[in-house]
């Protein structure tokens, strides 16, 4: 086969794959927006907990901690937390200083050392959430910063918010068309304008010792934005 009648089954080939957004006339068809939300209960829980000693010396604050913190990580183990769910997050030494004394001009002395050890648990169960807050400040833990919920599926949340937005562009698209009199075609194009993934919902906690820490789980949202081209007749 010679290269221009090659050329011309190829030309010919590819006409046929044309998008049909190219095949459209702008002139008949119309864009619409549309939202979407889908809501789920958070089903995984995540907390930071830690512990901060102070002693004279770096080597004894270090070894009063590794203590206390050996034995929040016996409480985790305990409450059927798996090592994959436990991750440290902080570990800081701290010179400490005795107060600001505008009449001392000499050079400041270190009076003590301060060792801070924090680790981010995440519970496959927010039912865990309160006996594990109870558990690890009874086991020493004297820093929980947050608490924070979320879902573990969020695609699946995703997806359904992303269905919603599509079927809500279709909607609106029906409303114009018949209110302009013509009839609603296929889609031309769909574009993604944002999609809001469930966010982890957190709460600052305060380490006081009680009988039972209540906890609530609430509800998390996802939210989809499409634009969508529609032919019309």
């Amino acid at each position: 086969m010679r290269l221009s009648a090659l050329a011309a089954v190829l030309a010919a080939g590819l006409s046929a794959f044309t998008p049909l957004a190219a095949q459209a006339d702008p002139a008949h068809t119309i864009t619409v927006s549309g939202n979407g939300e889908a809501r789920g209960v958070p089903d995984q829980a995540e907390l930071s907990a830690g512990v901060t000693t102070v002693a004279p010396t770096a080597a004894a604050a270090l070894a009063d901690n590794a203590r206390t913190m050996t034995g929040v990580f016996d409480t985790l183990k305990r409450l059927g937390v798996p090592e994959r769910a436990i991750q440290t997050s902080n570990f800081s030494v701290s010179p400490q200083y005795p107060p600001y004394n505008a009449n001392d001009r000499g050079t400041q002395k270190i009076v003590g050392y301060q060792i801070t050890n924090q680790v981010n648990v995440t519970l496959d169960d927010t039912r865990k959430l309160g006996p594990a807050l109870d558990a690890l400040v009874n086991a020493g833990a004297n820093q929980i910063s947050s608490v924070s919920y979320s879902i573990r599926d969020g695609a699946a949340l995703e997806a359904k918010a992303q269905e919603q937005a599509v079927t809500n562009a279709r909607a609106r698209a029906e409303v114009y068309a018949k209110a302009a009199g013509v009839t609603l075609g296929g889609v031309i194009t769909i574009s993604e304008v944002s999609v809001e993934a469930p966010r982890p919902m957190y709460r600052a906690m305060a380490v006081q010792q009680a009988p039972a820490t209540p906890t609530a789980a609430g509800e998390q949202s996802v939210t989809a934005n499409v634009t969508v081209v529609f032919e019309i007749h």
